[in-house]
């Protein structure tokens, strides 16, 4: 009964918000943006209660901080997606037919979206702002890591939607209770869709028991292949960048590809900068003696296992390839499809890469961490699809809403 509440109310609350005027959907996002800055104290002070309950060595306590810099960029984000245009009500092709139908077709809002997700606070401030941009009501289910934090920005979300004159009900926050999980899955004809954006555990629980269609924001496996004829203090700058810079994230960096040809020169160049920020590093049976003859402080010997694996942490995986074709072949087996690079001066080599690498996002001289739908200049996501239907790569506003037909006619039967 419970959630029969919800998803009732989220229903109800889609049938305004389909025909919601634009210039609404865009004063709700400022005003939410000006309530988070006024109540960032408020804000900062329940997620404390979230993070003394998480231990300091958990990896996932970065994912769960939310301070003063992290709510004004949130802010910022929600100003800018206010800015861009509306998704729905898009006319994408009109015809007239011999018979006289005039045949159109447009976009639509999905209707109602659910999004289960972990630790991550932000992503209820992303979600939300994203679906009631492109006219979507949404069912949140967040983890009870961030239990407090969740539920201040979920009330301020209602408080702007109400001071609008908008149904809040628009967005609704889900109790943490594991079973309602289940019968959120299987809400079909209430649901339209099924998010989940988190551990690889979680996705493929979702996959295994939704009913519910699903876009999967998957878990990120990425690789950096340092190529023979890469520039190799450039390249030692990027993949550090790639795994240090924020380790806990889908877009970091997994394992170190590199070529046989430069890994003498490239791993003594690497070694120091990653054990600045004490890496632990799981080598394979040729970089490990390089690594050890460096004294390199944080070493394991790598199994099978440490390839493909998300790290989640200040830890990565190297494995010294004999080239591009090995490079390739390893990450057809190890990839979850989500962001992969190669750092090469080798324009035949690097466009190779591009064209027979199988991911979401593929890079060429540059970090993976820039893959995020804030960085590509879409506002924000919610989430990184690895997978091909409907949405691919960052899952933001434009993909948001589905086409429906509008046909006009004067009378006409059809024989």
């Amino acid at each position: 009964m419970q959630l029969l509440s919800i998803l009732e109310n989220a229903q109800q609350a889609a049938i305004s918000l389909r025909t919601l005027a634009d210039a609404q959907k865009q004063q709700v996002l400022r005003q939410v943006a000006a309530m988070l800055v006024q109540q960032s104290e408020t804000i900062a002070a329940e997620n404390q209660k979230d993070l003394d309950r998480m231990p300091d060595t958990d990896p996932k306590k970065d994912r769960l901080l939310l301070n003063t810099a992290r709510i004004d960029a949130l802010a910022a984000s929600l100003v800018d997606i206010s800015k861009l245009p509306d998704p729905a009500h898009q006319l994408l092709s009109e015809k007239r037919l011999d018979n006289g139908l005039l045949v159109q077709k447009k976009t639509a809002p999905l209707g109602v979206v659910g999004v289960i997700y972990e630790s991550r606070p932000n992503v209820t401030i992303d979600v939300a702002a994203l679906c009631l941009r492109s006219g979507n009501v949404c069912i949140l289910r967040g983890g009870s890591d961030a239990f407090y934090t969740n539920t201040i920005l979920v009330h301020i979300l209602q408080e702007a939607l109400k001071a609008q004159g908008i149904d809040p009900n628009a967005v609704q926050l889900m109790p943490v209770d594991r079973e309602l999980v289940q019968e959120m899955l299987e809400a079909t004809g209430y649901i339209d869709i099924i998010i989940p954006r988190g551990s690889q555990q979680l996705i493929d629980f979702v996959r295994t028991h939704a009913k519910v269609p699903v876009i999967e924001t998957g878990a990120g496996v990425c690789h950096t292949y340092v190529e023979k004829t890469a520039d190799l203090g450039q390249a030692a700058a990027v993949v550090t960048n790639a795994k240090v810079s924020r380790p806990s994230v889908c877009n970091a960096l997994d394992t170190v590809l590199v070529d046989a040809a430069v890994a003498p020169a490239f791993l003594p160049l690497l070694a120091p900068r990653l054990a600045a920020y004490n890496v632990e590093i799981f080598a394979d049976a040729t970089s490990l003696p390089i690594l050890q003859s460096l004294g390199y402080p944080y070493l394991q010997a790598a199994t099978p296992e440490d390839f493909g694996r998300e790290f989640l942490d200040f830890k990565c995986s190297v494995k010294v390839v004999s080239g591009l074709e090995e490079a390739l072949a390893h990450i057809r087996k190890h990839s979850s499809k989500h962001s992969e690079a190669i750092l090469s001066k080798d324009a035949g080599a690097s466009e190779r890469f591009l064209n027979e690498v199988d991911a979401a996002a593929v890079y060429v001289n540059a970090s993976t961490r820039f893959t995020d739908g804030g960085v590509f200049g879409l506002g924000a996501e919610i989430g990184i699809s690895t997978q091909k239907l409907h949405a691919r790569g960052p899952f933001a506003l434009e993909k948001l809403v589905t086409e429906k037909w509008f046909v006009y006619g004067n009378g006409q039967v059809r024989n």
